[in-house]
């Protein structure tokens, strides 16, 4: 990612990156999309930054374009990644605040917002590690702090039963939402990883579990949603 990133933002555009996942499918992520203005972001985007109030901390910030929407409407951002490249691309668009680190890893600061877009959630990889993620957001969340998240449901993805009307879920997956992709580009593949899609309901659960409130700022139109959580 760190590299089609730089190379995009260096002129060097010359293909996307290909993702390939455990729900055989082969898709294209578009590099200009990673580089959007407010005017091109899916409306969940668009409410979730409206949301935003504070000190904000933008988990997963790839290129920046979220950070740097707020950075420009006078807010305290930080971009987070995890990727070299992309917080150098962060730093090159002219985002003033960056961490390049594990959100895991992340100590010592708190914010008021905690921005996790484009299925930010994902990073948790497994929904047994939802309760850890959900604990390092609460030490980095002011009192009166919240988390701004959008995920989807993909049950619809897997074979329906014609029958009962239920559906075919592999039985190694200890959730269907659990996927794992692979990123081709330029001849470079990364490793395998895990990523996760979580439904609303079972988000909500996992929250009231840990502690906070979960609510459903607006129900997108391809089973996705955005989400905001708060202290209890």
């Amino acid at each position: 990612m760190g590299k089609a990133l730089l190379d995009y933002h260096h002129l060097d555009y010359t293909e996307d990156i290909i993702t390939y996942s455990s729900l055989d499918e082969e898709d294209r992520l578009p590099l200009p999309y990673m580089f959007r203005n407010f005017e091109q972001m899916p409306l969940l985007e668009q409410i979730a930054l409206e949301h935003c109030k504070g000190t904000v901390l933008d988990v997963g910030c790839g290129a920046g374009s979220h950070t740097l929407y707020l950075q420009d409407k006078g807010f305290d951002v930080t971009g987070l990644d995890a990727s070299h490249g992309a917080i150098s691309v962060c730093k090159q668009r002219g985002i003033l605040n960056t961490i390049n680190a594990d959100f895991l890893n992340v100590d010592g600061q708190k914010f008021d917002t905690l921005l996790l877009l484009m299925n930010g959630i994902g990073i948790t990889g497994k929904l047994k590690n939802l309760d850890t993620y959900l604990n390092q957001m609460k030490r980095l969340l002011r009192p009166n702090g919240k988390v701004l998240l959008d995920s989807s449901d993909i049950l619809y993805m897997y074979e329906a039963d014609e029958e009962d009307g239920g559906y075919w879920i592999p039985q190694h997956l200890d959730y269907y939402g659990e996927v794992i992709f692979t990123m081709r580009y330029k001849k470079e593949e990364s490793e395998p990883f895990d990523w996760l899609y979580v439904d609303f309901n079972t988000l909500k659960r996992a929250a009231t579990f840990n502690g906070l409130h979960c609510e459903m700022i607006k129900q997108g139109e391809n089973n996705d949603y955005l989400a905001c959580l708060t202290f209890l």
